[in-house]
This record gives C-alpha cells, structure tokens and sequence, in this order.
C-alpha cells in the first residue's frame, strides 16, 4: 500500500512537470492539463503555485473544523491538501467531493483556492499512516491522516475540544479532539495514547517558516488512552530535589514526580523556584496560582533538562498541609557555583555595581507586566547579574546607585557549559543571575565615591561651557572696542563744531541764566525728594542684609564647609549641618510673625475644630439648646483658604440656627480623611420649605453665600430640610493626599433636598 501511493506521488508529480514544461511541438495552441492530484499540487514551489494553475481533484474530506468558516483538508490517494473555502458552505466529515479551482502559495505549503465543489458520496476516512516523528515536525506530512502516540504533558478543554500537549520522543505538539464522554482532562495526564487525525502547520506567514505542528482528531474513536497514569503522583513517596535527576532503575521520563519544598520565588502562570534541605529546583506550571514566599508546596511534573540542570515542567501544584518554613539565604564561596551547586537556592553574594538598566517585562501571555530592573555586580572572583520584577505600576526601585558596593539575597540561576578534556570533563560558569524577592533584599553597604563618571562629565561640560562663553565674551569686546574707536573719532569731530558754536551760544548763556536759577530750584527740590527715597532704600536694603542675607550667608557658609568635609569627616560635617539648620530656623522665625498677621485672628487662636466649637459654644449660651461636638480622623493643619471657608460656612449655619430653626438640640461633626474635609451641621429645629435654586432675590444671602464658599473650593454642599423636620447641612472639601491641596479637577456642586 505504502509502494503503490509512493508511485501514485511520483506519476502525479510527473504529469505536473510535463504541465509546468509547456506545449509539445505542434500543440501550441492546447491549454495544459489541469492538476488532477493532491500530490501535484504539493509538488509546486511557491511562484509556480501563485501562476493560479487549474485545480481538478476528487478526494474524502479528512478534517473541517466550526471554527475554520468553511475551510477544509482533503485527501486523495496520493496526498492531502488545504482548501482555502473561507466563508463558504463547508462539505461533512467523509463527504467524497468533486472540486474544481486553482493554486495558491498557501501561507506555508501549496493549497487549493477558490474552489467549485459537489459531494458525489460519501466514504470511510483514509486509513492513519504511522509517522516518524521528525519527518511530521518537519511538516513534510502536512494535511495527511496519520497516527502516533506519546504521553500527555497538558490537558484543557477550549471551545468545547479537548486541547493536548503531547511529547512524542523529546518533540511537542498540540491535539485538538473531540471530547470523549465521561472523560475528564485531568484524568489524562501522564497517559500515553495514541491518536490519529490530520496533520496540519503552524507557520509565520511573514516568512512562511514552520513554527510548530498540530493533529486534529475528527472522531472520537480516534483518540485512545493506551496506558492511564498508575497512580495519583501527590500521594507517590516525596524525592529529594537534589535527587530528581539521580539514577534508578526503571526510571522513565514519562511519568511525574512528587516534590515538596518552601517558595523562594515566584512568576504567576509561568515558574517557581522551590527548595529543600538538599536544595533548590525550577518548577514550570501554568497554574494562575500564587503563593506566598516561605509557603510549603507540593508540586508534581515531569522531569526534563535544561542548561545541562533538571527542572520540573507541566507541574501541577498544591500548598501543603505542613506549616509555612521560610528559607534562609547562605553565603556560598563562588567556586560551588561555578561547577553548578546551588542552582535554585537561596544565596547571598556582594559586588560593585557596575551598571543599571530598567525595562518593561512581558508575562507568558505576552501582556506588559510590571518594571524589571538589572543590576551588573563584579566582585574579584566573577561578574553576575541581580534582578528584580517589580508588579504593574510599582516605581523602579530608586536603590544601588552605579558605583555602590552591595549585598543581594535572592535565588541563583546559573548557566554552565560542560568541556570534555580526553577523560575529564571541566564545568565553565557562563552566567549568574541572582533574582531579588524584594528590593530589600539588595542592601547597599557602601555608598559611590563623590567623584563618579556621571560628575566628572558634567564637571567638563561646565568647563567647556564656560569656555565658550568666555570666546564669546572676548568677542563681543573686540567688536565694541571697534565701535568706540569710531564712536570717538566722530564726537572729536562733533566737539570741534560745538567749539565753534560754544561762541554764538555764550551771549545766549547770559539771557537765559535767570530761567536756569528757576529751573535749578526746583531741580534741587527733586534731589532732596530723591535723597529721602533713596534713603528709604538704603534703611530697607541694611535692614535685609542685617538680617535675612546675613542669616542666608551664614548657612550657605555652614553648608560649604560641610560639602567639603563630608567625606573626610562626616561628624564635623554633621555639626556644620545642624548650624546651617539652626540659622535656617532662625531666618524663619523671622519671617513667621509678618506672615501670621495675615491669618485669620479666630484661627490664629484656634484649629478649624477648636474655632467651630468655639462658635458654637457661643451660639447656645445662655439658650436652652444643647451641643453635641465631634470629630473624626486625624486632626492636621489644612490651606488657609479651606480653613476660612469651611470656617465661615459653619458660623453661617449656626447663625441661621439661633436666628430661625428654634432648635433644642445642635450636632456639629467635623471629619478629616486623607482626601477629603467634611463638616455637618444638624439641628431639630422647624426646619423650611427651600427652592430649588435659591437666590439673594429671595432673601436667601446666607445660603448663596455659603453655595458660593464651597464652589471656590471645588467642594460640594448639601442642604437637606423640611418643615417641622429640622435642617443638616453637610460641606464636603476635596484635598489631594500628599499635601492637602484643594482639590481644583472638578467644579462645586450644591444640592438641596426635601
């Protein structure tokens, strides 16, 4: 059978290169023939295949899925084929089908498009072919029923299918099949099967590159469990991580081991680090799970090798009953680490940084995670690379700047290469990188030194800077030189006409004296007015140098001196530093007095709680009302301009209180949040029938007024009163949470209800 469709490829190869060669001889005038076989139209490169040559093929429809939109895989003796039917009616599974069209590169290998097709009968499916596994990752088996078997590393259910990760000896491809009944994913795991479906591509249409392969299994007959996981791997014997990869008989890749260990380090849906008491190990899972670091975790996966190291991949992972045990990170002499030990553990090592860079990460979804941040350490006995992956939105850690000697605790990854020398074989470190739990975890013991790169280039920056400033001066000197010369030869010119002209002005001089004594008086009133503004100015400027530029000297002074002992002397730097703070405090004070005198007197004496109280207390003495007074929160110091206001909102509404609400019973609540101020004034009184936009035209000043307060803060005010039900009135101020400003993004709102 295997003969006779070999054969079946050669002839129908054949009769595409007699078609491609052209006419015979005396028959330029005949079309060539049309492709009459799937083989021939695999046998196509890509430029013949875009020529859009005739297509006649009579095939079993081996594959057509409801996600394809009417695309489908057909299958002749001598191949199988894609038929590109996007969008169109699509033939049934084992429909046999006469169809007509016309070549096409394909995004990968030569298909069939725009097809005229008609279901002539039907037929069983093409009998699976048994592979090599090598030739199907090649693709050379593209759109052809074939059959193999291998162990199920992933099981999931998508769209109604059962979607596999099968490893078929040391390869990996994807299953798509129809679910059998009463047949739960979980359950296949570990399984060996066998399968038999078409065999489709997986490419790069840009470069129309092979990237993986996938079996798509029509029925479900066609996919069988040949031998299920013996036993639940949680409750197998714990291995050692250390001994994962050690020898044991009967050992076989395919089946899962039982791990226990404490968390170091964690990427969700991607990886963990465990370790134990003999050591650390890498475990893959695709698990959306997170754990806390010191967390006990059993994990079970199949062993596999990377970087000449085992790991753990398609794990499945459950916390463990036992308690939580963090791990310590160890000092370890390089040399350990250089022939591959305590890959996986937690270690601490110390070096200079060297270098620092910041990107963004991409988790296994390819979505942008949070910022990773790499610092290059060296120390004398190698160079690595310590790592932190911050969460999305967390700043880049501002630590460790370049030049800084620190100590980093996280988990070593390293990467060796293994050189064999006639019978020895020598271990070379290649690369290790330590990733941080923390950015605590990288500790700086010894800050840079004052003279870093980045100084010394600014400092030859100034430098040249004002080399070119000083060209430009010398310059623009040389050209003014220039001009006065000129300048000076026209006013000796100009002085020799005044000499001549000084004779005829002399008489005139004589005339015009007494109107110059008159001019001259009142030019000598203007100098003494001058002199008394100027010594107005000289008094303020002494008094300013006497003073604030004294104080301003003296701590520019106690800095200096500070900057340039820091160094040498940090202690005396220190005193020079608490001097310079000294002065400062007094340069404030100073000023203080001149500033609070524009503050308002009842909160110069009080804070914005203790003046409400203050009013309130007033309001009811000697009434039959009583006060309840509270606050909320912590108390702090807010704007001025939030003080006065919400101040002077409240003293308007106790004022409405004592004149109109005849109220027995008064409630004032003052709340500080971080975001926000918010006061309540409440009474029992006979309340009012408010408008719903109250104005000064209806005698409403006091509302308006206060209406008018709480839109200049940007803030909202609510009236709510009814008759013989009383009145609250309940000012919300908004305050940014770093420094208490009044909120501006949103204008005022006042509402009012009944």
């Amino acid at each position: 059978m295997e003969i006779l469709k070999k054969n079946l490829r050669t002839i129908g190869a054949l009769g595409l290169l007699a078609a491609l060669a052209g006419p015979c001889p005396g028959a330029a005038d005949t079309p060539p023939e049309p492709l009459a076989t799937a083989a021939a139209v695999l046998s196509l490169n890509a430029t013949q295949a875009a020529q859009r040559l005739k297509v006649e093929v009579t095939g079993v429809v081996t594959a057509a899925e409801p996600d394809w939109r009417g695309q489908f895989f057909l299958q002749d003796s001598t191949g199988g084929v894609f038929v590109e039917n996007y969008g169109r009616e699509s033939p049934a599974l084992g429909d046999v089908i006469a169809l007509e069209g016309v070549s096409h590169p394909g995004a990968f290998a030569p298909i069939i498009s725009a097809p005229k097709w008609h279901k002539t009968g039907t037929a069983p499916l093409p009998a699976a072919r048994p592979v090599i596994i090598e030739n199907l990752m090649s693709g050379v088996d593209d759109g052809e029923r074939i059959e193999l078997t291998g162990v199920v590393r992933t099981a999931r259910v998508e769209e109604g299918r059962l979607v596999l990760d099968l490893a078929v000896n040391g390869y990996r491809l994807q299953i798509f099949a129809r679910q059998p009944p009463n047949l739960q994913p979980a359950s296949l795991l570990a399984a060996r099967v066998l399968v038999r479906g078409t065999a489709a591509a997986h490419y790069n249409t840009a470069l129309r590159h092979l990237t993986s392969v996938a079996v798509y299994v029509p029925r479900p007959e066609d996919f069988i469990v040949i031998e299920p996981e013996q036993a639940d791997p949680f409750e197998q014997p714990v291995q050692p991580v250390s001994s994962v990869a050690e020898y044991r008989r009967n050992r076989s890749l395919s089946r899962r081991v039982h791990v226990r260990g404490t968390v170091t380090w964690q990427r969700v849906g991607d990886h963990l680090f465990l370790q134990d008491e003999s050591g650390g190990i890498r475990v893959e899972s695709q698990q959306p799970k997170a754990f806390a670091y010191g967390d006990t975790v059993d994990a079970v996966g199949f062993i596999d090798f990377d970087n000449r190291l085992p790991l753990l991949r398609d794990a499945l992972l459950q916390k463990s009953a036992s308690p939580a045990a963090p791990v310590a990170a160890r000092a370890v002499p390089f040399k350990d680490i250089q022939v591959g030990r305590h890959y996986g553990e937690l270690v601490r090592l110390q070096g200079k940084v060297v270098d620092r860079a910041s990107r963004m990460a991409e988790g296994p979804d390819g979505r942008k995670g949070g910022a990773v941040t790499t610092w290059l350490l060296q120390n004398p006995e190698a160079t690595f690379t310590v790592e932190y992956e911050g969460p999305p939105g967390e700043p880049v850690p501002a630590i460790a700047p370049v030049g800084s000697t620190v100590e980093a605790e996280g988990v070593g990854i390293s990467n060796v290469e293994a050189a064999t020398t006639g019978t020895s074989m020598a271990i070379k470190l290649l690369s290790l990188k330590v990733l941080l739990r923390s950015p605590a975890d990288l500790r700086v013991l010894a800050r840079p030194s004052w003279l870093t790169p980045e100084r010394l280039l600014a400092g030859i920056g100034l430098l040249t800077l004002g080399l070119i400033i000083s060209g430009t001066w010398l310059l623009t000197v040389a050209k003014k030189n220039a001009a006065l010369r000129q300048v000076i030869l026209e006013k000796e010119q100009a002085q020799q006409e005044l000499q001549e002209a000084h004779d005829t002005l002399e008489q005139k001089v004589i005339e015009r004296s007494a109107q110059l004594q008159t001019e001259m008086t009142a030019k000598k009133t203007a100098e003494v007015q001058f002199k008394a503004v100027l010594m107005e100015r000289t008094r303020l400027a002494r008094d300013l140098h006497d003073t604030l530029e004294q104080t301003l000297t003296g701590i520019a002074l106690h800095l200096d001196t500070a900057a340039k002992i820091l160094g040498r002397d940090p202690e005396a730097s220190k005193h020079h530093f608490q001097l310079a703070r000294s002065w400062l405090r007094q340069s404030q004070e100073g000023l203080r007095g001149s500033i609070w005198d524009l503050r308002s007197r009842e909160l110069e004496q009080f804070d914005l709680a203790s003046a409400l109280r203050h009013s309130a207390e007033q309001l009811i003495e000697g009434t039959a009302m009583q006060l309840e007074f509270g606050t909320r929160g912590e108390k702090r110091v807010l704007p001025e301009v939030v003080e006065e206001n919400v101040l002077r909102i409240g003293q308007e509404a106790l004022t409405n209180i004592g004149k109109h609400a005849q109220a027995t019973r008064v409630v004032i609540t003052v709340e500080f949040s971080p975001l926000a101020l918010s006061l309540r004034v409440a009474d029992n009184g006979v309340g009012f029938d408010q408008p719903a936009s109250p104005s000064a035209k209806d005698s409403h000043f006091g509302l308006v007024g206060m209406a008018e307060r709480a839109k200049r803060l940007g803030g909202r005010l609510e009236i709510s009163s009814r008759p013989g039900n009383g009145t609250t009135i309940r000012v919300e101020v908004p305050l940014a949470a770093t420094d208490g400003a009044v909120g501006v993004d949103a204008p005022g709102k006042v509402t009012f209800s009944r």
